[in-house]
């Protein structure tokens, strides 16, 4: 027996998987306003060298002491970085010319004044982080996606060996404890630590909460769950441009995006552990306990399994022992779907954070940027829950990375003062990126085995955050050369989406328990004759 024979007898998808699916979207909903809180919280608002002795030119407007005291970009705007050891006040007469003499132009000496149309205050104004601190201002979001690629190795190790909905509330107490301190935080260093932390805590709601909805559901709901989790995601994306609109300021913002986990808490104590984990660990009279009220509330009540038969069920699969990420690379069929998923998986992070945290050059406002490319992932989802149901899993994760590097890639090439175009072509860009980070969570979590499917999501995870924690870094290397950092961005894209073609198939296949799920030859069943449960997944590698 097997456990979608179980499903089959107490209802794969009835009122007990919706109320779960229902609490697990709460996290989900809270992520993103914390993973892309880096656009509004670091944001860096229009600003130029303070100037000294200011109140000495009464008689000058603004724009007249600006001209006297700040030179010229090659644009015509004023420089954000470099001030004049003097007042040229001949400039006066024609401010079109700069002085040739280039020994009187220097770095801000007094610090910075800023525009506060749009941002009450951010860390970069409250610490300066512009200019020559400019690598500090990006590092923060590096800080956070550190600490949540060192998160997604602890939680997925933990919550194979702990349980999803252990390690689910400790993820849960712990952003909320890090986040309010975040917000809390009187120096950059304080914040980059607890922002790390945050990150680390955050990770687990990232890793487990689909794979922990996922087990609970059948064969023909699981891509639906996979898409209805992702779409929460989109919501919070919306949701954070809601809210750093109306909270302009930095510390009651991190407050806003962080108080919600305390509902994410109350609610998680009605979600039940996964079943089959519990099994795998031959914890079986809590999986029976779990069984039988999820077949109460479906209307099952005929449904009965004893705590013997669930022994068998673990014995049959030697789902018993200890695993770790090594394992992931012991046998040879697994080896390569670690290394190919790996790959894709940094991709997928690495493209979607590189457009995620660039919200300005397409002739829009940053919180109608952020509102917008939140909304265009729910009919990207959408598109996606039909394509990998009729397409597979396979060429829709491979192609939609690959069309977000051709539109990063165009983007290029498309002129500056082609606003619209330029709109456009990121919006189509951030929903083939969505529709791959999309498909990559529901791919990963049918590829590994039961017992090893957290620490493949916590692998998987680490080589993800990796990909978030350098996006937010190649955008200095525009210092070298403009279109560097879209030039990085669209070759990961593209070479990891071809990456995925080395990936088998799991369009209606079975969910592997154990490693010899995977690695035993099966012979392939013609899709003529395929039973609903679908076939193991050894049939469909080539």
């Amino acid at each position: 027996m097997k456990f979608e024979d179980l499903l089959l007898e107490i209802g794969g998808f009835g009122r007990f998987q919706i109320l779960i699916l229902a609490m697990l979207c709460l996290p989900r909903i809270n992520l993103p306003m914390h993973f892309l809180l880096h656009n509004f919280l670091a944001a860096t608002p229009s600003h130029h060298c303070a100037i000294p002795y200011q109140e000495a030119f009464v008689n000058l407007t603004m724009e007249e002491v600006l001209v006297i005291s700040i030179p010229r970009k090659p644009d015509g705007t004023f420089s954000s970085c470099e001030m004049f050891s003097q007042p040229q006040f001949h400039l006066l007469l024609n401010s079109s010319l700069q002085p040739e003499n280039k020994s009187i132009i220097q770095h801000c000496q007094h610090g910075w004044v800023y525009d506060h149309s749009q941002f009450t205050s951010t860390i970069s104004t409250q610490w300066d982080l512009v200019c020559e601190q400019r690598g500090l201002n990006q590092a923060t979001a590096t800080f956070f996606f550190i600490g949540v690629t060192m998160g997604a190795m602890v939680f997925g190790y933990l919550s194979d060996r702990f349980g999803r909905k252990t390690m689910l509330q400790l993820s849960l107490v712990c952003s909320m404890v890090f986040g309010m301190l975040s917000a809390a935080s009187m120096s950059y260093t304080m914040l980059a630590i607890t922002r790390t932390l945050t990150g680390v805590a955050l990770s687990g709601l990232s890793l487990i909460v689909l794979p922990l909805g996922m087990e609970w559901v059948d064969i023909q709901h699981r891509t639906f769950t996979g898409i209805l989790s992702s779409i929460f995601w989109s919501v919070g994306n919306m949701l954070l441009a809601l809210a750093a609109y109306l909270v302009r300021e930095w510390h009651w913002l991190l407050v806003a995006v962080t108080g919600p986990c305390l509902l994410s808490i109350i609610c998680l104590w009605w979600v039940p552990e996964s079943a089959r984990w519990l099994i795998a660990k031959g914890k079986v009279k809590q999986a029976q306990r779990h069984l039988l009220r999820c077949a109460r509330m479906n209307g099952r009540k005929d449904f009965a399994v004893s705590p013997e038969a669930l022994t068998r069920m673990a014995a049959d699969k030697n789902m018993g022992g200890s695993y770790s990420y090594i394992s992931l690379f012991r046998t040879p069929v697994l080896r390569k779907i670690s290394l190919c998923s790996g790959v894709v998986w940094f991709g997928v992070a690495f493209s979607y954070y590189g457009m995620s945290l660039n919200l300005t050059g397409f002739g829009l406002s940053i919180y109608l940027s952020q509102f917008v490319f939140g909304i265009i992932e729910i009919p990207a989802k959408m598109v996606m829950y039909v394509l990998v149901n009729r397409v597979g899993r396979r060429p829709s994760q491979a192609w939609t990375l690959i069309l977000t590097g051709v539109c990063i890639g165009a983007n290029i090439v498309i002129p500056k003062s082609f606003t619209s175009l330029r709109s456009v072509v990121a919006i189509m860009g951030k929903g083939f990126s969505e529709a791959a980070f999309t498909t990559v969570f529901l791919y990963t979590s049918e590829l590994y085995p039961t017992i090893l499917r957290q620490n493949g999501m916590g692998y998987t995870s680490f080589l993800a955050r990796l990909g978030g924690a350098l996006a937010p870094l190649v955008f200095l290397l525009d210092e070298v050369w403009r279109s560097l950092p879209e030039v990085t961005y669209c070759g990961v894209a593209v070479c990891s989406g071809a990456m995925a073609f080395l990936l088998p198939e799991t369009l209606n296949v079975r969910l592997p328990e154990g490693i010899e799920d995977i690695e035993k030859p099966q012979v392939k069943v013609p899709p003529e004759i395929s039973t609903p449960e679908g076939v193991p997944l050894q049939a469909l590698l080539k």
